[in-house]
């Protein structure tokens, strides 16, 4: 089972931040962990140091700062009292630099287990927000990263507390890569703790022709099979399933139909290949799927 002690909540005070709120409090209350709610002030000018003076820096940041506190105050003022009366113990903290860079940072420096965040739409200004913060995090945190839209479907109920999450569809996708088990530990885990039903999924591409496909079918089954652990065999496992076709549609098309509450995917690492699978797979299942993505680097 995985341990859940360090909960790290990023927020820019945006109404999907606020959502996930309730997604990072309510898996604190059910796991006993330390809730870090952060938020990071990022002056526009910061991508160009070179043409900024330091003493015009310095009275930035400090005008900065004291807006990001009183904002994050108002933020967390009925969250935090929530939190304390479910026996949670927060800690709020405001960093200043790079967005994604100190969110890094922290979460390495705090040993947080699980960064719950909020990721914004659809519109171009969207995606190019979830591209210079969520997608950076996504990519290189060492630890899970639970990414939350306006869901479709939703695991958590409004108000919070220590019944708030209300798990009952897990959806792991994996490609077999030969570190994928780091992401089926963290999807086996979930179903087991809160008694849900786990579904294996593969996506095939380019099989040929139908006797083919009904061959590769057959044996990725078996394959996926072969992955389910003792301690969940027959107590939380629906049937393995696989599709063919382009990964993020059949994935999404699944978990619509299936109602799915928590999409779990492995994300590799940071090569050029990588990235691209990332931006293909990862990043459209986060971006048009119908509720919460786990994601795990494997």
């Amino acid at each position: 089972m995985i341990k859940i002690k360090n909960i790290l909540y990023p927020t820019d005070f945006s109404k999907v931040s606020a959502i996930a709120y309730g997604y990072a409090e309510s898996l604190a209350a059910h796991y006993g962990a330390k809730l870090f709610a952060v938020h990071v002030a990022q002056p526009a000018f910061l991508a160009y140091p070179d043409y900024a003076y330091t003493a015009a820096v310095a009275g930035v940041f400090r005008n900065l700062r004291a807006h990001a506190e009183h904002q994050f105050a108002e933020f967390m003022k009925d969250r935090a009292c929530h939190a304390t009366q479910h026996g949670i113990e927060t800690q709020r903290t405001i960093l200043e630099g790079s967005i994604p860079g100190e969110i890094l940072k922290f979460a390495e420096h705090n040993a947080i287990d699980l960064i719950v965040m909020g990721t914004h739409g659809r519109n171009l200004d969207d995606r190019k927000t979830l591209g210079s913060v969520t997608e950076r995090v996504l990519r290189k945190a060492s630890s899970p990263v639970l990414a939350v839209r306006k869901p479709e479907r939703s695991f958590v109920t409004p108000g919070g507390g220590t019944h708030a999450v209300n798990l009952r569809k897990i959806l792991y996708c994996t490609d077999f890569s030969k570190d994928s088990h780091r992401a089926a530990d963290y999807a086996f885990s979930l179903a087991i703790e809160y008694g849900a039903e786990i579904t294996l999924l593969h996506v095939l591409e380019d099989v040929p022709d139908r006797g083919d496909a009904q061959s590769a079918i057959t044996e990725v089954k078996k394959r996926l099979s072969a992955t389910i652990p003792t301690e969940a065999s027959g107590r939380c496992m629906s049937p393995v399933k696989v599709r063919i076709g382009r990964p993020y549609q059949e994935i999404i098309q699944f978990a619509v139909e299936d109602q799915t509450d928590l999409i779990v995917l492995g994300v590799r690492g940071r090569n050029i290949a990588d990235l691209a699978l990332f931006g293909s797979t990862t990043y459209r299942v986060i971006q048009l799927g119908p509720c919460p993505v786990l994601t795990v680097h494997i």
